[in-house]
């Protein structure tokens, strides 16, 4: 832990954004970047978050549970998954027809127009 925020400081690093991490990030890191690391996840949290919800496992249960929505969420990291404080959401509708697949398009869409502007407004500190 220390090595890596040795080396992020070194570089100046001031932010870390996270897209697709998987793991828990360290306490040590957590208290050196308090409120600096922010992460989407590809549904509208609390629901479908936490340990093992990633990718089109996220897509699965929410067709499962029979919503009428879906969409992003990109939120500060905190010591849990998905638990850290909301900076930003937005929906996508889900028809009945639609397959995880069709969800993951709609989702993925949301967080390729989304995610580079909300990532540039919390880095300048701008009112979301």
């Amino acid at each position: 832990g220390e090595k890596v925020i040795t080396l992020l400081r070194q570089y100046r690093i001031d932010f870390i954004v996270l897209a697709g991490f998987l793991l828990r990030i360290p306490e040590v890191l957590l208290c050196a970047y308090p409120h600096k690391i922010i992460n989407i996840h590809p549904a509208l949290l609390p629901k479908f978050g936490g340990k093992g919800m990633y990718g089109n496992k996220v897509h699965e249960a929410v067709v499962a549970a029979n919503e009428k929505e879906s969409g992003i969420t990109v939120h500060y990291v905190n010591e849990y998954y998905d638990k850290g404080e909301i900076i930003f959401q937005t929906k996508c509708e889900i028809l009945p027809e639609d397959f995880p697949e069709d969800v993951a398009k709609k989702v993925h869409a949301l967080e390729y127009t989304y995610f580079p502007e909300i990532i540039d407004q919390v880095i300048n500190n701008d009112t979301l």
